[in-house]
């Protein structure tokens, strides 16, 4: 059985792109997977990925809605690839819950639904935590199956780095496998932040954007992204003791597009790793 299906009535699609975003600990302050939400924000579902096979749902549970003792709805983690069509391009974007189980038949899956759709190109978005303070822009990593896909100015990472896997990078090794151009776009986010990070939304967006040659609309996130600035400015100034933790993060910081090291990319993820479930209990972080 399919782990997927395909709406009956699927637009006619040109060299379409798939741009892919999933929950999961490459979607640090939510920013990877509200990048993509932002992109798709009111189109059309041309297809979805069965949840029931995929998803423990007493670890991501549905929503239940109680109105006056009654029993009102039961909302679905779902799972579904969308069709986007801007400045003459077409994006199918899949964004939602990272699969808990069938890792590997959920990326051949994803494989058969893009080359039955003619996709081109796959392209990751995704966001890492980071020990970067949000008093500098942000800065964003690449990586490519092949280097003639990214720009001069891309930076990617430097030495060797052994992480654990997220399953949007087990879909682009699988692409990567078939031929299919890959490339990966992966905002640094301060790790401190618990909600979601705008600035890095808004990286994301735009570099898909120069990357693609479309322009999305911004839309509310500029705004989004100053409110965000001064409420966080306002908890620092509060706190002297994360002041202090910001100022040194802004010294190994001194400005933006600094590359980290490939021994530093796997402290930074190994410290998140470890703290997240400590963090996620006790609600410490800011935001």
């Amino acid at each position: 059985m399919s782990l997927y299906r395909s709406e009956p009535s699927r637009p006619r699609l040109e060299s379409p792109v798939l741009v892919t975003a999933l929950e999961g600990w490459v979607d640090a302050g939510e920013a990877a997977t509200a990048a993509a939400e932002h992109i798709a924000r009111g189109a059309e579902v041309v297809a979805w990925f069965d949840t029931d096979a995929l998803l423990d749902y007493r670890a991501r549970r549905p929503q239940l809605d109680i109105v006056d003792g009654d029993l009102k709805s039961l909302a679905w983690p779902e799972l579904p690839v969308r069709h986007v069509r801007l400045e003459g391009r077409d994006l199918l974007v899949l964004s939602g819950p990272e699969p808990d189980y069938r890792w590997r038949e959920f990326t051949e899956a994803v494989l058969e639904f893009a080359m039955r759709s003619g996709v081109t190109q796959f392209v990751a978005l995704g966001s890492l935590a980071m020990a970067v303070p949000h008093t500098r822009p942000t800065s964003l990593l690449a990586t490519a199956s092949r280097p003639e896909l990214l720009r001069p100015e891309d930076q990617r990472p430097e030495g060797y780095l052994r992480v654990p896997a997220a399953a949007v990078s087990a879909i682009e090794m699988t692409f990567r496998e078939h031929g299919i151009p890959v490339v990966g776009f992966w905002a640094q986010t301060p790790h401190y932040v618990g909600a979601v990070y705008t600035p890095s939304v808004i990286a994301l967006v735009e570099r898909l954007g120069i990357h693609l040659g479309v322009a999305f609309p911004l839309g509310s996130l500029t705004d989004e992204a100053a409110d965000q600035r001064r409420t966080l400015d306002g908890i620092v100034a509060e706190r002297p003791e994360v002041k202090e933790y910001v100022g040194r993060l802004e010294e190994i910081q001194p400005s933006a597009g600094r590359v980290p090291s490939g021994d530093e990319l796997a402290a930074e993820i190994e410290r998140f790793l470890k703290d997240r479930g400590r963090d996620e209990g006790s609600g410490g972080t800011l935001g």
